[in-house]
């Protein structure tokens, strides 16, 4: 029985890994360190419940999970410089990057919202969850779940009005 359980749920990991890891970077503003910290403490919670939760909706359990945890994280996260690896390079003309300086741009202006309009957006939109579900997993009434999302996508459209203005 224990075998059959450990089958079940490394295949959900195999199956969902690269996916509940993007999401994962989005609710931590694009930190791959802390992205891969909170799937993996995540995923340590599913465990613990998998026999009860592995049938019904183990994924909704993680994001969850992963929402209020990466909320948590960011009430207490110290907001100060970071260190990298490596600077960053600069571009070249000609480069094909501009699909991965638009991403970038993205995850910055996600990063300076607030992490319950941030978990609403990227949950909403991303994951493309209904406004209910959305709700269940920021733990809060549904209209809160949309002003949350609603005011999340204003200030997104404000941090990033000079590419709409010259895109429109």
């Amino acid at each position: 029985m224990q075998r059959a359980r450990e089958g079940e749920f490394d295949a959900f990991v195999a199956a969902r890994w690269s996916g509940l890891l993007h999401l994962a970077r989005l609710l931590t503003a694009g930190d791959r360190h802390r992205a891969e910290d909170l799937l993996q403490e995540s995923l340590v919670k599913l465990w613990s419940v998998w026999a009860r939760v592995g049938e019904e909706a183990p994924e909704a359990y993680v994001r969850k999970v992963m929402a209020r945890a990466a909320a948590r994280s960011a009430r207490r996260r110290w907001w100060g410089e970071r260190p990298v690896e490596r600077l960053p390079e600069t571009a070249v003309p000609g480069d094909v990057s501009a699909t991965v300086a638009e991403r970038s741009r993205l995850e910055a202006a996600l990063a300076q919202l607030p992490p319950k309009q941030r978990t609403a957006v990227v949950l909403r939109y991303y994951q493309d969850l209904p406004d209910r579900q959305v709700a269940d997993v920021l733990g809060c009434p549904v209209g809160t779940a949309r002003s949350h999302t609603s005011r999340g996508v204003a200030r997104l459209r404000h941090l990033l009005s000079d590419v709409i203005e010259t895109v429109g």
